[in-house]
């Protein structure tokens, strides 16, 4: 069917007004920061930030014991790895040194740690362990939906920007409402204003029509109209918070700009990859996993801080990994495929300060198989709570389904 849109000639020329209809149609292609969703200004629910770091993260160097007959085992089962100089969490726990900038935020109450915690299921795959923790049904990727989806449609999100992704949708929001593709915000303004009318028009005339395609390119132009105008100024983060220019931090940046836009952010997705270390994983308390750490570190503290101004009493940041790693070191000076791993949660009404969780123990008759650290708590506990007390959700059977006669609240959010 021939589409014909009436071009203003003095405007721009043929060629000029194609190449502008086909960057603004690359623009809304699929493309990590993953998902933005947004809901009623009027909610009053957290802003949900869930950052998962995809490689299976080593806990137990994250989180290592700091005393006692675990912290024996620890040193024998990893001589050129255990790590030294830690920074206090408690008697029991120490903090790996490239985590510096998060341990204020520990000592503050903003910031709380539960161990042993993660996918109870039996699966050493990185494809697997995500799918399970990200549908939140583990042992089965059946069902349609994600967990952030369930959730989303449980307590329902505007139709006016429902989400925005900048770099591919995580199966946690599987099947939820077509996503706007952008890499950061200043792309609204770029093609919300300097896309003119005729363009607009045709691409609208292009997307009528009611399929998933159909849909998401109206929903972007919509988008674009909607925040073009709130992202017209370069973005300039508060409290002196400076953000790294690796990939983590311009995520973070960008999130910490969308909710600053008060247009009702509730869910942002984060991707942050290259923790499956198999070798040469650290060189005494550097290396490579100290380098992702101060990385990770860096991103959330500035993150934080810049939102310190009004923002973080609603606002509530969980870090999460597929899978821990083995006790053991193996013969490459890496470790391998775990089970039981380290959450973090971050924010205002989180009941930092502690670590949270029953720790198992590091003997060999106490890790599970034998070989890792065994899970004590679920992740969907650490989930549900946020959800049920942070997130205006108390259904989680919907969300998280057979699991509701097993959640048991740790009492990190308040």
């Amino acid at each position: 069917m021939e589409i014909k849109v009436n071009i203003p000639k003095p405007i721009l020329s043929r060629r000029q007004f194609l190449q502008g209809c086909s960057s603004a149609i690359a623009a809304m292609a699929g493309a990590r920061l993953t998902n933005l969703a947004f809901a009623k200004e009027s909610d009053a629910t957290d802003t949900l930030v869930v950052v998962f770091l995809r490689g299976g993260w080593d806990a137990l160097n994250v989180v290592p014991p700091i005393d006692g007959d675990d912290r024996g085992f620890y040193e024998k089962a990893r001589p050129n790895l255990k790590i030294t100089d830690l920074l206090p969490l408690n008697e029991q726990f120490g903090l790996h040194p490239a985590l510096a900038p998060l341990q204020g935020l520990y000592q503050d109450g903003k910031l709380g740690v539960v161990h042993a915690v993660g996918l109870n299921h039996d699966t050493r795959s990185h494809f697997d362990a995500q799918e399970y923790i990200e549908l939140g049904t583990p042992g089965s990727k059946s069902i349609t939906s994600g967990w952030i989806t369930r959730h989303l449609q449980e307590v329902g999100a505007s139709s006016i920007l429902p989400a925005i992704a900048t770099n591919g949708a995580p199966s946690s929001l599987l099947n939820f409402v077509p996503t706007v593709n952008l890499n950061n915000p200043e792309d609204f303004s770029q093609w919300g204003n300097d896309l003119i009318a005729s363009q607009q028009a045709a691409l609208r005339q292009l997307y009528q029509g009611e399929s998933l395609l159909h849909r998401a390119g109206t929903r972007t132009l919509d988008a674009l109209k909607i925040v073009s105008p709130l992202v017209e100024k370069e973005y300039q983060p508060s409290n002196g918070a400076a953000y790294n220019e690796d990939e983590l931090g311009q995520q973070l940046k960008t999130i910490a700009q969308m909710i600053k836009l008060d247009a009702g952010l509730k869910v942002a997705a984060v991707d942050f990859g290259g923790w499956d270390t198999h070798e040469y994983e650290t060189d005494g308390n550097g290396g490579y996993i100290a380098d992702l750490l101060g990385q990770l570190a860096n991103g959330l503290s500035n993150f934080y801080l810049d939102l310190d101004a009004g923002y973080t009493e609603k606002l509530s940041v969980v870090v999460i990994s597929e899978f821990g790693r083995r006790l053991v070191q193996n013969e490459s000076y890496g470790t391998d495929h775990g089970h039981g791993s380290v959450m973090l949660a971050l924010g205002g009404n989180v009941n930092g300060g502690q670590v949270y969780g029953a720790f198992p123990g590091l003997h060999n008759d106490q890790l599970y198989d034998h070989a890792d650290l065994a899970i004590t708590t679920d992740y969907r506990s650490v989930l549900g709570e946020l959800l049920a007390k942070r997130l205006g959700n108390s259904n989680l059977e919907n969300v998280f389904p057979g699991f509701s006669g097993g959640y048991a609240p740790l009492g990190l959010f308040r």
